[in-house]
């Protein structure tokens, strides 16, 4: 199951996480990102309790949107330890999200 991260939830659910996490940068209104929906919450159900995957609302959340200056979405970022350590913008197929994912997990 897709997590809804938050400007409040951040720093608990993808800083301090103890597995990869993924965060998909979007807004309702964004195309593109209605079209990655599908494929976000399949790879999150999927990958549940190796790798987080999760939703960040640009437009209810804009300190965090803003810290890691999202200016274009989707916007994806992969963080481990804490740290980002992967981003891409634009729409992403499953094919290259299970790639991204699994780059994360050796």
């Amino acid at each position: 199951m897709t997590q809804h991260f938050t400007d409040a939830n951040f720093q608990e659910e993808v800083l301090n996480s103890k597995i990869p996490v993924m965060v998909d940068f979007f807004a309702e209104w964004c195309g593109p990102c209605k079209m990655m929906g599908p494929s976000i919450e399949k790879l999150a159900t999927e990958y549940a309790g190796k790798f987080s995957i999760g939703k960040m609302d640009v437009d209810a959340n804009d300190k965090t949107s803003g810290s890691f200056e999202i200016r274009s979405i989707p916007t994806l970022i992969i963080f481990k330890g804490g740290k980002v350590v992967d981003q891409h913008t634009g729409f992403q197929s499953e094919e290259n999200l299970r790639k991204l994912i699994e780059t994360f997990l050796k």
